[in-house]
């Protein structure tokens, strides 16, 4: 499992916009990484609407906000376009990034398998993992108070 102090697995995902967005393009900034299980849904539509709704917080603390699911990118684009997030989400739809970053259940809810993990990740500037939390269960969300804490002592 990743850990504080590990070097962020680069990657690069096509958005829902269709462009491909690479976590190596945002080094110079800090990232807050979020792996959700699936757009639509009422705790991941929950937590990414509060990020929608302190972006201004995080741009002050100089963090991107980067969202992953396994979800299409036109899945994606819909929910983005109906919840009005203002960050990029983006589509692991070959599980490859939740692979890498320990973020994928065997098995979810009602037998599905390959679904991200609820996970929350802070890389620094140089693209070394600060903060990790990966969550067994999906109805809980990140702590964003740790989170927030960490994206301070960086700055």
């Amino acid at each position: 499992m990743l850990q504080s102090g590990d070097k962020a697995p680069d990657f690069a995902l096509r958005a829902s916009d269709k462009s491909l967005v690479k976590l190596s393009e945002h080094r110079g900034k800090n990232v807050v990484l979020l792996f959700y299980p699936f757009a639509f849904t009422g705790v991941c539509t929950k937590e990414l609407c509060f990020m929608r709704d302190s972006l201004a917080q995080y741009n002050d603390l100089d963090a991107q906000i980067l969202a992953i699911s396994v979800d299409s990118p036109y899945t994606l684009a819909k929910w983005k376009a109906e919840e009005g997030f203002n960050f990029p989400l983006l589509s692991d739809f070959n599980k490859t990034v939740s692979k890498k970053y320990d973020s994928l259940y065997k098995e979810f809810a009602m037998g599905l398998k390959g679904v991200s993990k609820r996970s929350a990740f802070v890389i620094d500037k140089k693209g070394i993992i600060q903060y990790a939390e990966v969550l067994e269960n999906a109805g809980e969300i990140p702590n964003f108070e740790a989170i927030n804490k960490v994206l301070t002592s960086l700055n």
